[in-house]
């Protein structure tokens, strides 16, 4: 019995080539430099353009609007082009908005730079998925070695501005715009070389099937998931520090090595997370992840400062593991879709969940930092009780793998 029968996939997926994710990995993990940098750049911004906190903060929230709410509309453009090259397009604009930072001296050309630099994000990630996607054989270890790519880039992106704006000032904001051109040009030499002709002849048939009945419940179901989940990884980002800080007496590098602890642990869970997926079941990823993941943020407020860091690591590491299977399942939902589901699960359900997260602040204004973290097992909760909601994978999964001809692979997946 294979693994994808011990899975209940019903059939064999694709093989992974990892040599055509690796280009789209390195490319989303430019691309996400980008987000991770914009919170980076804002003491300096403050600084440097008498900005207050609020105005500083709106330009975050400009950027993530940017980069997220228009990713389904750029998805659905992906799926209809079937275009590659808009992923090495979409991480230009991404550098060069964020590299023009420096060049803005008014409020409405920063927000306009940082806006454009996550339409650039926006555009890159639906391609980037679905191509990642198509590479990966349609399992969700394959989309994980996409995912992590994004991980990577979004931990690494304050450490960029710390090395150039950190260093040299404002002045050296365009040194910012050359991973993604790097990236862009990594991405166009390997949709133009020899490999990439092969994997698209390997890829053709799929590629070219015609669309399949959407499954709209389901997946309006799983993206409500992924945003319930992101509330929580969001708000952490957001008040963990100020917590360990004011509550737990931490200094603030400790405070910023636990945050990076999370994220580092976050980028392990998506690999391991999709590897228990495509072994055991996607659906059983989803929501086991949450069971332990309430658990520990429930006892987090009880917990001293040592404590706290390794709860934190457990955290990262069980919010992240289902991150790579969810867009998995959702191209699955919406087949001959991959741009639009992938726009939805990796763009619009994060910034939605990134908005509440943000919203939670006034919670703790009125009240504190620790009655948002009482609050957050309820999002995680909710996150398994529609993950639960989901069909089995028995019902589903003929649109992950291209079904013989004649359909009789769909046939017998649903008789089953």
């Amino acid at each position: 019995m294979t693994r994808a029968k011990r899975a209940g996939s019903g059939a064999t997926p694709a093989p992974i080539d990892g040599r055509a994710i690796a280009p789209f990995s390195f490319a989303h993990g430019c691309a996400d430099l980008c987000q991770g940098a914009v919170p980076a750049l804002l003491p300096t911004l403050i600084a440097a353009r008498g900005l207050s906190l609020a105005s500083a903060t709106a330009l975050v929230t400009a950027a993530t609007i940017a980069s997220s709410v228009v990713q389904p509309l750029f998805g659905t453009w992906s799926d209809r082009l079937d275009f590659p090259l808009l992923a090495p397009l979409g991480v230009v604009i991404a550098g060069l908005g964020l590299g023009a930072v420096g060049s803005c001296h008014s409020y409405a050309a920063l927000a306009a730079a940082l806006a454009v630099s996550g339409l650039g994000v926006a555009l890159f990630h639906p391609e980037g998925a679905r191509m990642a996607g198509r590479a990966g054989g349609g399992t969700a270890r394959g989309m994980s070695y996409f995912s992590v790519g994004g991980n990577a880039g979004f931990a690494v992106g304050p450490l960029a501005v710390l090395l150039t704006v950190g260093v040299f000032g404002l002045d050296a904001s365009p040194a910012l715009a050359l991973p993604g051109l790097l990236a862009a040009a990594v991405l166009i030499a390997k949709l133009r070389g020899r490999d990439a002709a092969a994997a698209a002849d390997r890829h053709a048939d799929r590629a070219r099937s015609p669309r399949g009945p959407a499954r709209w419940g389901p997946f309006t179901r799983l993206t409500g998931a992924a945003v319930a989940r992101t509330v929580a990884f969001f708000a952490l980002q957001a008040f963990v520090p100020t917590y360990l800080i004011t509550r737990l007496g931490a200094s603030d590098a400790l405070a910023g090595i636990a945050l990076t602890t999370m994220l580092a642990t976050g980028a392990v869970g998506t690999l391991v997370g999709s590897r228990c997926a495509d072994r055991w079941g996607r659906r059983l990823v989803l929501v086991w992840a949450m069971v332990p993941l309430t658990a520990v943020l429930a006892l987090l407020p009880e917990l001293g400062l040592p404590a706290s860091i390794v709860a934190l690591a457990a955290i990262g590491f069980l919010v992240d593991a289902p991150f790579a299977t969810t867009v998995v399942i959702g191209q699955g939902y919406l087949p001959g879709r991959g741009g639009l589901a992938s726009g939805i699960t990796l763009g619009l359900a994060i910034g939605l969940g990134g908005l509440i997260a943000a919203g939670l602040g006034f919670l703790a204004d009125a009240t504190s930092v620790t009655t948002v973290l009482l609050v957050l097992p309820a999002f995680t909760v909710a996150a398994a009780a529609l993950a639960l909601s989901l069909p089995g994978e028995r019902r589903w999964s003929w649109v992950m793998t291209a079904a013989p001809p004649g359909g009789a692979g769909r046939r017998q997946d649903e008789s089953g």
